[in-house]
């Protein structure tokens, strides 16, 4: 017998049932499919707060609890154990790789990590004044000229292949977007270096010059640095159906490319309230200036007719500690010792936190830190330019999104994204 919800409408007094779907972890949902055939009203949900768009097996997140994972693997286990490449081997093919599986994928990333050389041409087109975000999303969506007939992305084997070459290529997209805006030459990748260090050795190298893993100079790259990034990429692999990750499904249903969606998702996280939230949150602790005036802004934060906002702090979903934010914070205290960090902008941010996990007001809200209230303070630290810490984001969640359009694909019953309104007009 299936377990169903009835609805009632008191106007008339007709009941209508409605079937009720269990999945595995999380909250049950009513299926009002047919909803609208039924009654011949459509439900109104803004935001879609309380709205289920599609079924996935692919991240789970219980935002009372502070819990996320990944194929029913929990983050902390995936940052602490795993690499980002082993982490984007177990959300495309459900379930994580053989020590050999990982080298092998690794290889394979490295080897795709090149772009067209026709390519340099598009960035060349482009004013050094644009922000990297609007040069990357181009660029993403040029990928279709150059790439966009080699496959069948209906071919599950070529699907993949697809998947490995605009993960392999972001970084390379990110590098060259950020170099094109300072007018410095760009860095071909080196395939002797794995896929996180070829992104810092991209971003920081100069043509002729020797740069290494170590700690005893300005050209070296610290494998602490490495390990930072690694993991920021692995917090951002994916995060259930968030607003870019919506927006790369909704076009996804309408039959587009995939690095067309991607292109997509791109631009629904530049916004300040999605992936650029860290870049906002840099530029308050810039504009506090001073552990001095930290009390002072706090004090505007809590005022209701302040329009002040304090950045990074809350979150839509999680009601508890961002599990994500937890981890930063150890990294961040990690990368504080190590690389002998002791920045103002760490001081600011030491003190809005301390105040924060203890005030009444902050608590009672449940206002914890979230991820982008560490992310942009560690990526500061690890000379990563504020106008690239979106595009840090995008490189991380690149996996995501493609995971979530090929699972997408293997639906059989996915429709055309076409929500409905409640009209208000003339």
């Amino acid at each position: 017998m299936k377990n169903t919800f009835t609805m009632t409408d008191n106007r008339t007094d007709t009941s209508y049932e409605f079937d009720i779907l269990d999945g595995t972890r999380g909250p049950s949902v009513v299926d009002i499919s047919s909803f609208y055939s039924q009654t011949g009203m459509f439900t109104y949900d803004q935001g879609y707060t309380s709205t289920a768009s599609t079924k996935s097996a692919i991240t789970f997140i219980d935002g009372d609890k502070g819990e996320l994972r990944h194929r029913g693997i929990d983050i902390e286990d995936l940052v602490e154990n795993h690499s980002y490449i082993e982490v984007c081997y177990l959300l495309l093919k459900k379930r994580l790789p053989t020590p050999e599986e990982a080298k092998g994928f690794d290889l394979e990333l490295r080897h795709r990590s090149f772009i067209h050389e026709r390519m340099k041409g598009l960035f060349d087109s482009f004013p050094i004044s644009g922000h990297p975000m609007a040069i990357m999303n181009s660029a993403v969506a040029a990928l279709t000229v150059f790439y966009g007939d080699h496959i069948s992305i209906e071919n599950e084997e070529e699907a993949l292949e697809m998947a490995a070459r605009i993960i392999a290529k972001m970084p390379t997209i990110a590098a060259f977007s950020y170099r094109h805006s300072m007018g410095i030459p760009f860095i071909y990748p080196d395939v002797n270096r794995s896929f996180t260090e070829n992104f810092l050795y991209m971003m920081r190298a100069y043509p002729g010059g020797v740069m290494k893993i170590g700690n005893d100079g300005e050209n070296t790259i610290s494998p602490v640095e490495v390990k930072a990034l690694d993991a920021i990429f692995s917090l951002h692999a994916d995060h259930e159906q968030n607003a870019s990750t919506t927006t790369v499904r909704n076009v996804a249903s309408t039959n587009a490319h995939p690095y067309v969606a991607i292109s997509s998702g791109i631009s629904a996280l530049w916004g300040s309230a999605h992936g650029g939230a860290n870049e906002q949150v840099i530029k308050q602790l810039e504009m506090i200036g001073s552990v001095d005036n930290v009390d002072k802004y706090i004090a505007k934060a809590k005022d209701r007719s302040d329009p002040f906002r304090l950045m990074g702090f809350g979150h839509r979903v999680y009601k508890n500690f961002d599990p994500r934010a937890k981890i930063l914070r150890g990294l961040q205290d990690q990368l504080k010792d190590e690389l002998k960090l002791d920045s103002e902008l760490m001081k600011i941010a030491s003190k809005i936190e301390d105040i924060a996990l203890n005030d009444e007001y902050f608590v009672s809200r449940k206002l914890y830190p979230n991820i982008d209230f560490y992310s942009g303070v560690i990526l500061t630290a690890l000379k990563i330019p504020t106008s690239m810490f979106t595009p840090m984001f995008v490189i991380g969640r690149t996996v995501g999104w493609i995971a979530q359009w090929l699972e997408y694909k293997e639906d059989a019953k996915a429709k055309i994204a076409r929500p409905r309104q409640l009209y208000t007009g003339e």
